[in-house]
């Protein structure tokens, strides 16, 4: 859905400024801080509410940052001291080396729990033709076809192997999309060779959705078994679509703003599923912006002494865990961080990367605690790549914006989120307790 007023300027503050500089808070969020680095300069700079304490802030954090914010200008680490943080920080050569993927709808394209090396490698070159488009004028379109050759190539040989992928009861819907697929690609070669090149992007897009839908298909059913403590917790067994509407108030350059976030019950079904129980309770429309600072976007502080979601069912806060899922493994890690378990260069499956990564905020020591606070991220992901900041394996992600995701620069504190509403896949949401409590 289009924004109803294009953004005359976005500022995107990157995870770490100068370590003796962090980024300022607002006086007047009444909600946790979430404070990208710490600073003993100006201890008032990031001040708790009087409700709960920061949520990213302890001592290996801290050195943790600041030896990243000084080895990502000096290409070495500053920690030397051989503690629990030392070998996350041995050798940020490896930590840093090659760009990180920042698309979101990429970022959840290779969160799928599939295993299919043709569909990627047809994948790939479509996706790289966001690169080929960066070189100016019509040069940018003899890339664009050799982008597309690959990929033609790619899928013609790699077909079968596709199909044979396929979840036998979605079979018939995938193979009607690489039909779609197919003759897209013969649509962008022409675009191409006409050297239309505006008209590439968008053409791009379709096609990677189709891509995208491939890969959905080729999912057969939830991959494993929730751990039975949260087993009867409101679960996302699956993706979900929500649109968050957002009046936004003292800016003539946008009234209005409709953010589309897909949230990954694949790989974050308890966080997802609690996050989609509430939408459907409707606990977030009418509820203001509580922190917009360039660091992070953030909601989900109800009115009252509460940190957090009430359930008049127990008349209790309802918690969920810590889940994070590591690349590789088959099932996410629960109530542990990844430095907790001695993970420290293990990838996430939905890292920090992109401009409105979506995530749950928690208490400091206390990895169970998250219950309605949610964050969206906004940063650089070059300075702060996967698995070199402290964020990654800390906090759980559970879903990306993935459209107008850069209007969440213009958000403010006061802004009214007017309403959250499921779009797709509610049918994935199991245990919704809504249901149960009215």
């Amino acid at each position: 859905m289009a924004a109803i007023f294009s953004c005359s300027s976005l500022y995107k503050s990157p995870l770490f400024n100068n370590p003796f500089n962090p980024i300022p808070s607002p006086n007047n969020s009444p909600i946790r801080r979430i404070r990208p680095i710490c600073s003993s300069q100006n201890p008032n700079r990031f001040q708790f509410s009087n409700k709960q304490k920061d949520g990213f802030t302890g001592i290996k954090e801290c050195m943790l940052s600041v030896a990243l914010a000084v080895g990502l200008i000096t290409g070495v680490p500053s920690v030397g001291n051989a503690n629990a943080v030392n070998p996350a920080l041995s050798d940020l050569a490896v930590l840093i080396s090659g760009p990180p993927i920042k698309d979101p709808e990429a970022l959840l394209r290779y969160a799928l729990p599939i295993d299919n090396k043709a569909i990627r490698e047809v994948q790939k070159p479509l996706e790289d033709i966001t690169e080929s488009l960066k070189v100016s004028g019509v040069k940018a379109l003899d890339s664009v076809e050799r982008n597309l050759k690959q990929a033609s190539r790619a899928l013609k040989q790699g077909k079968n192997m596709i199909i044979a992928g396929l979840a036998e009861s979605k079979k018939d819907h995938a193979i009607e999309l690489l039909g779609k697929l197919e003759v897209g690609m013969e649509e962008l070669q022409k675009i191409a060779e006409d050297r239309k090149r505006d008209a590439v992007a968008p053409k791009q897009k379709e096609l990677l959705q189709y891509v995208g839908g491939v890969e959905e298909d080729m999912v057969d059913g939830f991959p494993y078994a929730v751990p039975e403590e949260y087993q009867n917790m409101p679960l996302l067994k699956g993706r979900a679509t929500v649109d968050m509407k957002v009046k936004v108030k003292d800016n003539p350059n946008l009234e209005d703003c409709v953010f589309r976030i897909v949230l990954d019950g694949y790989n974050a079904p308890v966080t997802a599923g609690n996050f989609i129980d509430l939408v459907e309770r409707h606990f977030y429309d009418g509820m203001e912006i509580q922190r917009a600072d360039g660091f992070v976007v953030q909601t989900g502080d109800p009115e009252g002494p509460a940190e957090g979601f009430i359930d008049p069912s127990t008349e209790k806060m309802r918690t969920i865990p810590l889940e994070i899922m590591v690349e590789g493994e088959k099932t996410p890690v629960y109530g542990a961080t990844l430095e907790d378990i001695g993970l420290y260069k293990a990838q996430t499956k939905l890292p920090f990367n992109a401009f409105g990564t979506m995530a749950m905020a928690r208490e400091e020591f206390e990895n169970n605690s998250a219950s309605s606070q949610v964050f969206w991220l906004l940063k650089e992901s070059e300075l702060t790549p996967s698995n070199a900041n402290i964020l990654d394996g800390r906090y759980a992600v559970f879903g990306y914006v993935t459209q107008n995701e850069d209007f969440l620069a213009d958000l403010k504190v006061g802004d009214v989120i007017e309403s959250v509403q499921v779009v797709a896949g509610l049918d994935n949401l199991v245990n919704p307790s809504y249901k149960i409590a009215g």
